[in-house]
């Protein structure tokens, strides 16, 4: 029995049915009756759901049982809350002689048995199930009793799983029907004030008798422009919630394709001819007309051309027309940066965006290429999409011949809803507005050979906030001009149209704030925000977000990233005006706090390393003054006075280079540098010190290294002297300090490595910071104010290198490598040269 039981349930959707199934497979020979009783959710009432052997005015099946109070009748509520099995044996005292088949004898017991759900945690179901008269009730028979109670159990399990997932797609199902007719209403109701907005702004433009100033006349084509660009918008999601509503009504009429879809190409051509691209149109004259929806096919041109467009930097973009068997062949093709394998499955899903592409912008819905798989399908047809990454890609449009696939009714019919169409001009327009010059630049920053990015450091300074310069960062160029023109009101404004490029701009000259989009291609919001936040040099620049993700939750990620400040779209001028001018006054003060407590570290360092080579000149000087010496005294004393006026010419000429970085006055001056000869000089100066510790001083020129480049010679002498100088200071006698001279990628790299002291694993992260010594010792003593290696990483970051130091540990030595790229004199810094 139990084998056909599972047969029996097994297809059952339902809970019921699954009850109702297996009370029908119930053998009457071994269970003589079987009631089962479902549990309300709150436990507090069993109903019976099937029934087997018993008639329905049975007074041993009531239709409900109370489970707050013990029955009578059966006694469901023990086992309710124990769970277990309960054998009940005085059936007849109970109801009396129960007629059931097969046997003329009434059954004397019940076993109740609890059906629970599958997580176990809940009663489900209670089976009563009858005794037959004619089996004693042993240990196997209770065991099959509970195998029954199993098999149901699952069969429940199963049915719940299947009702629960029913139930879901159902709720899916009406929030689809939900959002389709929402969308189909608030497009309505869009198009409304779209039509007020964009009627007047026409108006105005073409008005010949009350022409606007050229101001006035910029800010409504700003408007217009973007009144369109929402009017495209709207009108797709309308397209759509037309189509999932079944109230798409296509006009299809025998069209000249070739011609129609040669015309609708020619119209990209300004756009694609001035990014330097070429436009191919392969569009041979057809045999026969073709029908289609003339609106719907504009929509596919367009929409493939446009995606074409934006994701293509050079080379070609190629659209063809071509009968292939009994279906024409649309091919919109280019070379531009491809698809990834794992995202082309996913290309036609709505609102889906390949993530971390480069392309002219990252704006758009993420619905064009969705609503072209749509149309076509109202055609008939299908579209396909092949692509290489980083070669280009081919979206093919495939639509059947002939009329006999589409609906009769629909074949040169009266168009009866509101066109959707927007002609050829908001794509166009859109398209343009990618071909900003900072827009241009894109590439230029993709093609940069890859290197880590280092920015120009920054020293306490104090500008007022009316000479504060701001970074603009955003890849739609309509709000790049309209918050350039607020902004330029006060603040000197630059732009860039995504975080690559103003990346780039930011090593060229730190800003004074960062006012960036979140969503941009290739370097987002948030990788600027990172990358800015982990370098020491530009941690402290303000950076305020902007972004049209409105929301608590959105705010505080922003603000959780990193920022200073977060700005949702849309804002009012006011309101950005008192962000920015806060960010900025609150920057002000961090700076001079900063530049303050420099420089009373300064002074109180300063004044006393000053002290003891004066003490020492003067004292010597006295006594030359008072009386004569011997010769050899007298040597003795100018060598010291000389020493020591050394030392102090030292200090000065270092307080005069922090002086200069603190008020961002320090001047490369530029000129072309032999850098093996200035790698030698240095050497010769240091020959005699290193020989008067018996210190050897090694000079290593690798093979092909570049001779020339670009730079401050006196400052690279002055990085490479105080490197040597420490090197031999803090190593012993007859140890080893090596200088070498190498090509790496990009550059040049100089290294200076000893054998000395070696540092502290704890102290390297601190050795270019200023006034920081470590401990060495006695024998060591260096002396200094603990800025020569903070000058000399300002001098090397000047020149758009890097230095760094590296140390196994004390007695291990150290080595201090700086890299130099070889870049021309037109992309160094010019603030940072005389």
């Amino acid at each position: 029995m139990l084998r056909e039981l599972a047969t029996a349930v097994s297809g059952a959707k339902t809970r019921l049915s699954a009850y109702l199934a297996a009370a029908d497979a119930l053998n009457p020979y071994d269970i003589p009756f079987a009631l089962f009783y479902q549990v309300n959710e709150e436990g507090n009432l069993a109903e019976l759901v099937a029934a087997r052997g018993l008639s329905a005015d049975s007074a041993a099946a009531p239709k409900e049982i109370n489970l707050t109070e013990r029955s009578s009748c059966w006694s469901l509520v023990d086992v309710l809350q124990s769970r277990e099995p309960l054998l009940i044996t005085d059936v007849v005292d109970r109801f009396g002689h129960i007629s059931v088949e097969p046997w003329p004898e009434s059954p004397h017991s019940a076993f109740i048995l609890p059906i629970l759900s599958s997580n176990k945690e809940i009663v489900e179901c209670l089976l009563v199930a009858g005794i037959s008269p004619r089996l004693q009730f042993n240990a196997e028979y209770h065991s099959f009793l509970e195998l029954v109670a199993q098999q149901v159990e699952s069969s429940i399990a199963t049915a719940r799983s299947y009702e629960q997932e029913l139930a879901r797609a159902e709720a899916l199902a009406e929030l689809d029907r939900a959002k389709t007719t929402f969308f189909n209403n608030v497009s309505h109701e869009f198009r409304t004030p779209l039509t007020l907005m964009l009627g007047p702004a026409e108006d105005a433009l073409t008005d010949q008798a009350d022409p606007l100033s050229l101001n006035q006349r910029q800010r409504i084509e700003v408007m217009h422009r973007n009144g369109l660009r929402l009017l495209k918008l709207v009108n797709t999601l309308l397209d759509f919630s037309r189509i999932e509503s079944d109230r798409a009504s296509a006009v299809y009429e025998p069209t000249d394709l070739a011609t129609f879809t040669a015309e609708l190409a020619s119209v990209f051509r300004s756009a694609i001819e001035k990014a330097n691209l070429r436009l191919v149109v392969d569009c041979p004259p057809l045999r026969e007309p073709v029908y289609v929806d003339r609106e719907m096919w504009e929509k596919i041109v367009l929409n493939l051309l446009s995606n074409a467009f934006k994701f293509t930097l050079k080379g070609v973009i190629t659209v063809r027309l071509h009968l292939v068997g009994n279906s024409v062949e649309l091919a919109v093709q280019d070379t531009g940066i491809g698809i990834k394998a794992a995202e082309i499955p996913h290309l036609f899903e709505r609102f889906y965006r390949v993530k971390g592409e480069l392309g002219r912008t990252f704006e758009g819905s993420g619905i064009g290429l969705s609503l072209v798989q749509e149309l076509v399908k109202l055609h008939g047809g299908t579209v396909q999409v092949s692509s290489v990454e980083g070669e280009g890609s081919c979206f093919r449009v495939f639509i059947p011949t002939g009329c006999t696939h589409l609906p009769a009714e629909r074949i040169g019919a009266t168009r009866t809803l509101a066109s959707t169409a927007t002609l050829a001009s908001p794509y166009v327009e859109e398209a343009l507005r990618w071909l900003t010059p900072e827009s241009e630049s894109v590439q230029q920053v993709k093609n940069q050979s890859v290197r880590k990015i280092t920015f120009a450091p920054t020293y306490p300074h104090v500008p007022s906030t009316a000479s504060s310069r701001i970074l603009l960062v955003d890849d739609n160029a309509d709000m790049r001009d309209y918050l350039k023109r607020l902004l330029n009101e006060r603040w000197q404004v630059e732009t860039a149209a995504n975080g690559a490029i103003a990346l780039a701009m930011i090593q060229q000259q730190l800003p004074d704030l960062v006012l960036t989009d979140v969503m941009m291609p290739e370097v987002d919001g948030f990788q600027l925000l990172n990358t800015l936040r982990t370098d020491p040099v530009t941690r402290s620049i303000p950076i305020i977000l902007l972004s049209a993700r409105a929301g608590e939750e959105a705010t505080v990620q922003g603000l959780q990233a990193g920022a200073d400040d977060y700005l949702i779209k849309p804002f009012s001028a006011r309101e950005l005006m008192a962000r920015v001018e806060t960010q900025l006054q609150m920057s002000r003060l961090r700076q001079e706090l900063s530049a303050n407590r420099f420089k009373n570290e300064f002074l109180m360092t300063i004044t006393h390393e000053l002290q003891s080579p004066l003490a020492t000149i003067l004292g010597w000087t006295r006594f030359l003054q008072t009386k004569s010496f011997d010769p050899d005294t007298t040597a003795r004393a100018l060598a010291a006075i000389e020493r020591n006026a050394t030392i102090e010419a030292k200090l000065v000429k270092d307080l005069l280079d922090v002086c200069a970085i603190i008020s961002l006055k320090l001047r490369l001056k530029s000129e072309i540098v032999d850098l093996v000869a200035l790698v030698q000089n240095s050497v010769a100066t240091f020959r005699e010190a290193a020989q008067a510790k018996r210190i050897q001083l090694v000079e290593t020129v690798s093979d092909g290294v570049s001779s020339n480049i670009f730079a401050d010679g006196d400052r690279l002498k002055q990085v490479i002297a105080n490197l040597l100088d420490n090197a031999i200071k803090f190593t012993p006698p007859g140890e080893q300090v090596t200088i070498g001279l190498e090509c790496f990628d990009a550059g040049v790299q100089i290294t200076v490595s000893d054998t000395g002291i070696g540092i502290r694993p704890d102290f390297l992260p601190y050795v270019f910071d200023r006034f920081t010594q470590a401990e060495v010792p006695s024998r060591h003593t260096p002396g200094g104010v603990g800025i020569g290696l903070a000058i000399a990483r300002h001098l090397i970051e000047l020149h758009h290198g890097t230095i760094e130091v590296a140390s196994e540990g004390e007695g291990q030595g150290a080595t201090f490598t700086i890299r130099l790229l070889l870049i021309n004199a037109t992309k160094l810094d010019s603030n940072a040269f005389a």
